[in-house]
């Protein structure tokens, strides 16, 4: 309705402007349809064909003075009352404080009582004329007395706005606007008269007029400033508060408030702390509750069953209803998206009012002897009407963005407190990994699809209203153009289809790929141990390349479905000339450029519907994959019973993992009195640790009742810190208390630790305690358990990480009966034997049942298992070691302070490592002195990344590229001037005689154009795919040849950003930015080019467009790089939090700190989102600017083709300000790009940067190859051999020089950082010497590939790494050795009889970490691929840590038996393994302290005496 409407009104003033029909009736026509149909006959008698003359057909217009006093005057009215209603309900429900009355709210009440005073005086005026005899019309009366009440409104409304807080007002503004605005044209009528007449007939009113306008332009000014915060407001108190919320409406209407932050970031580099604070509505602590508590009510209903109606009535079962994420998402943030969508419609109607003002421009063009005026009027029409449209657009997608945010930051908070509360049996199915995906990946697809949602519903309008004005334009033919987007809506569902299919595929690829890498660089290692490398690398790279297969299939379909949409225009065109063109209807400017301007309005919404389309396919995969993990059952909080009389019981308990899976612990029957300590024990993967998480409530009970009285205090197996300080970790959330936290440190042994860290207790500890040594995690956890206090401690295995003496002290001082924790009930797991005799209670398990529970004693009386166990076992050893430690007591100097950190903690001595972490926490240190440092390297980016990038595309490939696009533009310029050289043609009447070879170039050109977009679009995809293809591999083979020391010295989280979010840029990102920038560079620099040749005049007004698009340009860059940067530097944070707070869910449930952590993963997302928002803001501010430049050349397009009027044929008109119209969009898109390119192409940098690190020596030399079967005797030879880790460095191996020949068993013991780990490491060339040679079977070491030696070598290491995959390939990755070979291994290891159990057996799949396997199978499985490997040289690397004795011993006499002919070195946990070798090396401080037979040391009386003496080994 309100289209025809437009229509008709247009065509009206057309007609009008043309000259065609009498002027009353164009007037009366012109009024009618713009809806003044009853004052139509008023406005003709007003506007007598002279007046007519008058206003128009003159170089001096001007409008009638019934006109002005009526719709002029109440034009502004009409909009105050009918917006007040509305806006003072606004008011009244948003109360924002009080302002105080300042003096320009004094100044802005007097002008508007002076108004009133003023408009009332003309109506007494009048009153009093009349009582003279002088009358006037009506209108005289009644416009004084209603611009007068008007003003009284105005009045009140100033007051109302400040007691309700507003500090700058819209609504007044667009008032005080629209006065000065329809009082300019009096104020001009009012001189034009006076100067004719020479003198002023009525004084009186002329008089008032002038001070009506100076007041209402002294109000309007006013109006621009902004009043003061209103009391008490958050402005108010807050340090860095967002000027937004106290912008004025101008300001808010052009994002002014902005400019400062621009500013900021151009002259220096932005830092965290010059970020405004984050609106209050959009934080986590609003958002997320709000998102949540519509997701509760989804899955409430869900649960909520059918009626039982309905169920009787069908006869199939009902399928539970599944709660719907998307409808949550929609109630939380729908009504605030809306406010955008409303934004968008008003935009949309807009956009037409452009290519109907061209169309009367063209008109114009044509006319002889109109005035120019009018030419220049339509040239500021069309500028005003885009600068409007700018202004709504931008405001559109602020409204969509900051929807997009906090629907991001909703996802973000509900995923991080579902990950908290989810059962073990729901982690099972989404790894680590897959959850980060979640968060980062799926969360930032809706943000990214809440940008064009509006597309969905705004593009079919937009095409229907072009389609409506093009058959206004050219009749049926575009019902071609009509037929072939019909077409196209199944190609294109197909299309959509496929690609919905490849996005899941790549997402699954992508997940796969990168749980992978994950899993290599934990234990690369070991990789590099046991020299696999490729087997992995050729694992990745098969991943990869399905990965780049479904890539490049998915822009093969991009291609297409964009080449399909440029053919619309072209057919509806074609065909139009083709069918319509006779002797009435030429082909004439107007026609073409009006209908080609609606074509280029039409390709944006046909260019976005795709997208939009494939947007929402990949966001539904997302809000699939969220769906489905938020509905994961939850652990039940009441699963464990709080209230009870013992301090912890368990009755008739069963147990599962998972609900599905078999029981692992049945029939459990355990009490524990207040006060007691139970131990309990039994052989690996019995279930003990399954017990204590049974008693935690982490797994799915299945019968009988769990109850623990009191607060608990939780000590994993695996000890889980974080990446906070120490003193942090300790604390864990509580209060510090200077003389608690003291004896905590001595209590669990870690005072002598703190001296060693550069930093104290206050040193940062890296991810998952890098920088600390096994045993001092495990002292560090059992410190946070003994700080915090608590009822109840479950201890799992915690003194297994820790020597001999260490334990002993730690049982003495913390757990024992006379420990810290006396009086406490404790449940420890534990295999040291030497304890139990000073436990209250032992309990025995076997296969998740309890054997048998009691004292040690009433267990050795009963005779049973535990006995038997124990007689084998450990009697001597335990009663040597009680005398040994009576000894110890009494002789104090076998004791010293440093003791523990000496020959203690022998899982400490990686000096390799610690000293790596040394330096890795120095580095810390440097970053948080400097943190500008690490965001800021690359202030800018370089050319040669840029270079770097088009050599990985190919060189030549890159200019071809470059090439594709030059030619489509010509292709593109070419139909067009093509059209304008046509539609002269109708000038001349020769409209027939070339038709056909007119539409024939026309549709060459067409095809041509369509053909090269199709071409470059593939051969722009091919070269990103050879660019990614190749960036991944150089990343891939670099990281897999890096020395160890790279990465002990760099988080894992850091290089995996490489692996995944980079490589994701450079997939994915980079390509469509790369496509958008080549695309509106072109287009923008063939505009200029048109309009130039056109009105050459134009090229003096695009030097000063030019500079200051480079000005904006310059400043918007500047400050969005860095503030990108801000945004990813704050990203980390959130994702490490995550992945760390997932790994100790467990411990953060035991302590009852989910509340302090989710308020931690919020504040670190609002941290984000603070550096988020002004990036979103910056593209609005940088929008509004570059646009209003592209208006400018619209406006000067036009005028200058007005000047040129003569000169010009209508083609080239319409030809030049058809491209102008164009011009905004691609402008302010090359802006962007620009910097989406600059931030994308970091990426590159990135990669790069890792893939040239410095690698360790090749893997292996031809010329120096051994020969197969060596060594062949297994003689090691060091002579003179020195190392360092770096350079730089003391040196941690001196002169080390000793021989061992083949056969010989040597065990290597010494003090921490003695360089035992540092000499079996020399031994597969993880640390190259400084000085010296290994040689072993007379081969240099040195010589010869790393593949070559290390293949030669077998070590067990310290911590058993398994990868996720199956048991086969964990034990022969190369697949070399047959199924009867991997059977006895296994059978060798101890291991058969539990894979012979599993349904899968060598198939089985090992988890990620093998989190599967307990830590001793998974201690074993690395004993089964040692004895596959069967090399003459074994290392042992305290192998033994995490076993039970009978493990332990079953894997010594394995290592006796099958490795009796090999060179074994061991360095030793437990001394008593290595008592029977045939020669024992101490180390000291990197020397050879004493180096013979074990008898022979102990008799010398030196190093070794008193370690033998310490563990109880000799009297």
């Amino acid at each position: 309705m309100w289209a025809d409407t437009l229509v008709h009104c247009l065509d009206s003033v057309s007609l009008f402007i043309s000259g065609r029909g009498s002027d009353s009736t164009a007037w009366c026509c012109l009024i009618r349809n713009v809806g003044l149909c009853t004052n139509a006959m008023f406005f003709i008698s007003c506007v007598s064909v002279q007046e007519a003359n008058q206003t128009l057909h003159t170089d001096r217009p001007d409008l009638p003075e019934c006109f002005q006093l009526s719709v002029l005057s109440w034009l502004p009215c009409i909009y105050l009352w009918a917006v007040s209603p509305i806006y003072l309900f606004y008011l009244k429900m948003n109360n924002r404080g009080y302002i105080m009355m300042s003096i320009m709210n004094r100044f802005k009440t007097a002008f508007g009582l002076l108004l009133w005073i003023v408009c009332w005086t003309d109506l007494f005026s009048t009153f009093h004329e009349l009582r003279q005899g002088i009358s006037h019309p009506p209108i005289y009366f009644v416009t004084p007395l209603v611009l007068g009440m008007t003003m009284l409104l105005a009045t009140f409304l100033i007051q109302f706005e400040r007691l309700r807080g507003v500090q700058s007002s819209g609504v007044l503004f667009i008032f005080w606007f629209l006065s000065v605005l329809c009082a300019i044209v009096p104020f001009r009528s009012k001189i034009l008269q006076a100067s004719s007449k020479s003198e002023v007939t009525d004084k009186l009113r002329f008089t008032t007029f002038y001070f009506y306008f100076g007041l209402v332009v002294c109000e309007l000014i006013l109006c621009c400033f902004n009043e003061k915060p209103p009391l008490f407001s958050n402005a108010v108190t807050d340090p860095n508060p967002c000027p937004e919320t106290s912008a004025g409406f101008l300001s808010t209407m052009t994002f002014w408030w902005f400019t400062s932050m621009a500013i900021k970031g151009y002259k220096m580099p932005l830092e965290a702390k010059d970020l405004w604070s984050l609106n209050q509505r959009d934080s986590s602590k609003v958002m997320v509750p709000k998102l949540l508590k519509e997701w509760e009510k989804e899955l409430a209903k869900a649960k909520s069953s059918p009626e039982e109606v309905e169920v009787l009535l069908s006869n199939q079962k009902s399928s539970p209803r599944q709660p719907s994420f998307l409808r949550a998402l929609i109630k939380a943030f729908g009504p605030y998206f809306l406010i955008g969508s409303a934004f968008k419609l008003l935009q949309d109607i807009i956009t037409f009012v452009n290519p109907q003002l061209l169309r009367m421009l063209i008109i114009f063009t044509k006319q002889e002897g109109v005035p120019d005026w009018w030419g220049y009027a339509l040239a500021f029409l069309m500028f005003f009407t885009a600068f409007l449209q700018t202004l709504i657009l931008h405001h559109h997608f602020q409204y969509c963005f900051v929807t997009g945010m906090n629907v991001r930051t909703a996802i973000i908070g509900a995923i991080y407190r579902k990950a908290l509360v989810i059962t073990n049996a729901a982690k099972r199915s989404s790894t680590v990994g897959e959850v980060v995906n979640l968060m980062s990946v799926d969360a930032q697809r809706f943000m990214d699809l809440t940008t064009f949602l509006n597309m969905l519903w705004s593009a079919p309008l937009q095409i229907m209203l072009a389609l409506y004005f093009l058959w206004q334009n050219l009749g049926p033919s575009v019902l071609a153009g009509v037929a072939v987007m019909i077409m196209l809506i199944p190609f294109n569902a197909v299309i959509a289809m496929k690609m919905r299919g490849y996005q899941v595929e790549q997402m699954r690829l992508k997940d796969s790929r990168i749980k992978l890498m994950n899993e290599i660089l934990n234990g690369i290692k070991v990789l590099k141990l046991y020299a696999w490398e490729n087997s992995f690398k050729e694992k990745v790279l098969a991943i990869r390349q399905k990965e780049l297969n479904v890539l490049r299939k998915t822009a093969y379909l991009g291609a297409l479905s964009t080449m399909a949409w440029t053919s619309v225009a072209l057919t509806s065109f074609a065909v139009y000339v083709y069918v319509t063109v006779d002797e009435n209807t030429a082909l004439d400017a107007e026609r073409a450029f009006v209908s080609l301007s609606l074509f280029n309005i039409l390709r944006f919404p046909l260019n976005m519907l795709p997208q939009v389309i494939s947007s929402i396919v990949q966001a539904s995969v997302s809000l699939k994959r969220i769906q489905s993990f938020l509905s994961h059952d939850e652990l039940d909080p009441n699963s464990v019973d709080r209230n009870n009389t013992f301090s912890v019981t368990v009755a008739n308990g069963k147990f599962t993992w998972a609900k599905e899976d078999p029981p692992v612990l049945h029939n459990i029957n355990v009490m524990v009195p207040q006060g007691s300590l139970l131990a309990v024990v039994g052989h690996v993967g019995c279930g003990k640790s399954s017990l204590i998480s049974a008693l935690l409530g982490e797994m799915e009970r299945l019968e009988g009742e769990v109850s623990i009285r009191g607060s608990v205090a939780y000590v994993p197996q695996q000890a889980w810190i974080q990446n906070i300080t120490l003193r942090d970790n300790i604390l864990f959330g509580k209060p510090y208390n200077e003389q608690k936290y003291r004896s905590v440190l001595e209590a669990c042994a870690l005072t002598p630790d703190l001296e060693v860290l550069p930093g104290g207790d206050l040193t940062e500890i890296g991810e998952k305690g890098i920088n600390l040594s096994g045993g001092q995690r495990q002292r560090v956890s059992l410190a946070r358990a003994l700080y915090s206090d608590t009822d109840v401690y479950l201890l799992d295995d915690p003194l297994s990480a820790v020597d001999a003496h260490v334990a002993k002290h730690i049982f003495d001082n913390l757990i024992g009966p006379d420990g810290a924790l006396k009086g406490k009930t404790r449940i420890l797991v534990t295999h040291g034997i030497s304890f139990l005799p000073q436990v209250d209670n032992i309990m025995v398990m076997v296969d998740g049942r309890v054997s048998e529970m009691g004292s040690y004693q009433e267990l050795l009386k009963q005779d049973g298992a535990f006995a038997e166990f124990l007689r084998n076992y450990a009697l001597e050893d335990i009663v040597e070691e009680d005398e040994a430690i009576e000894e110890l007591i009494e002789d104090e100097e076998l004791f010293p302070d440093d003791a523990l950190s000496n020959h203690a903690d022998m899982v400490d001595n990686e000096p390799v490592i610690n000293e790596a972490k040394r330096n890795f926490i120095r580095y810390r240190k440097y970053f948080r002195e400097r943190p500008q440092f690490s965001c800021f390297c690359a202030y800018q980016v370089k050319t040669k990344v840029y270079l770097e990038y088009a050599k990985a595309v190919g060189p030549l490939l890159s200019v071809f590229i470059c090439f594709l696009y030059g030619c489509q533009n010509a292709a593109s310029i070419g139909s067009n001037i093509w059209l304008s050289e046509w539609t002269n043609d109708a000038a001349r009447n020769a409209t027939k005689e070339n038709l056909n070879m007119r539409v024939g170039v026309y549709a060459a050109l067409g095809t041509a154009q369509g053909i090269l977009v199709l071409i470059s679009s593939f051969t722009l995809a091919m070269g990103n795919m050879a660019a990614a293809r190749k960036l991944h591999y150089n990343l891939l083979s670099n990281k897999l040849h890096t020395p160890q020391s790279f990465f002990d010295t760099t988080p894992i989280g850091r290089i995996i950003n490489r692996f995944s979010k980079d490589i994701y840029v450079i997939d994915e990102a980079l390509p469509a930015t790369v496509l958008m920038f080549l695309s509106t560079l072109f287009a923008s620099l063939s505009t200029m080019l048109v309009i130039v040749s056109t009105t050459p005049i134009f090229a003096v007004v695009i030097v000063p467009l030019a500079v200051a698009y480079v000005f904006v340009q310059r400043f918007y860059v500047a400050t969005s790089r860095q503030l990108k940067r801000l945004e990813s530097v704050s990203r980390s944070p959130i994702y490490s939090n995550f992945s760390e707070t997932i790994t100790g869910a467990s411990v953060i449930r035991a302590y009852g700190r989910h509340s302090a952590f989710v308020l931690m993963s919020d504040t670190k997302v609002d941290e984000n989102q603070k550096s988020y928002y002004p990036g979103i803001v910056s593209n609005r501010w940088l929008g509004v600017r570059i646009e209003f430049i592209g208006n400018c050349i619209v406006l000067f397009a036009a005028m200058f083709a007005v000047t040129r009027k003569q000169s010009l044929t209508a083609g080239l008109v319409g030809l030049s300000v058809s491209y102008a119209l164009q011009v905004t969009m691609s402008l302010n898109w090359m802006v962007r790009m620009t910097s989406d390119l600059e931030s994308n192409i970091v990426a590159v940098e990135r990669v790069k940067e890792y893939s040239e690190t410095k690698p360790e020596a090749p893997w292996e030399v031809e010329d120096k190859k051994p020969s197969p079967n060596w060594p062949v005797e297994g003689n090691v030879q060091f002579q003179n051999y020195s190392v360092r880790y770096r350079e730089g460095l003391d040196l941690v191996l001196k002169n080390l020089t000793l021989s061992v020949k083949g056969g010989e068993k040597i065990g290597i013991v010494g003090r921490t950082g003695a360089g035992k780990s540092s000499m079996t490491l020399c031994l597969f060339r993880l640390l190259e010497a400084a000085a010296g040679e290994i040689t072993i079977d007379e081969v240099k070491i040195a010589e010869i590939g790393l593949h070559d030696l290390r293949s030669k070598l077998t070590i067990i290491p310290q911590e058993p790494v398994l990868f996720s995959g199956t048991l086969r390939m964990n034990l022969d990755p190369f697949e070399q050795c047959s199924d009867d070979e991997l059977w006895k291994a296994l059978e060798q290891s101890h291991l058969h009889k539990f894979v012979r159990n599993q349904p899968a057996k060598l198939e089985l799949e090992c988890t990620e970490g093998g989190e599967n396997l307990s830590v001793g199978q998974r201690q074993l499985v690395c004993l089964a691929r040692a004895l596959l490997r069967k090399t003459r040289i074994l290392v042992l690397d305290e192998a033994t840590a995490a076993i039970d004795l009978e493990t332990d011993d079953l894997i010594q006499s394995t290592i006796r038996t099958q490795f009796e002919d090999c060179t074994v070195f061991t360095i030793a946990h437990r001394l008593n393994t290595i008592m029977d070798y045939t020669r024992v090396l101490v180390l000291d401080k990197g020397q050879v302290a004493e180096f013979d037979t074990p008898t022979s040391l102990i008799s010398q009386k030196g190093i070794f005496y008193s370690m033998a003496k310490d563990a109880g080994l000799v009297l």
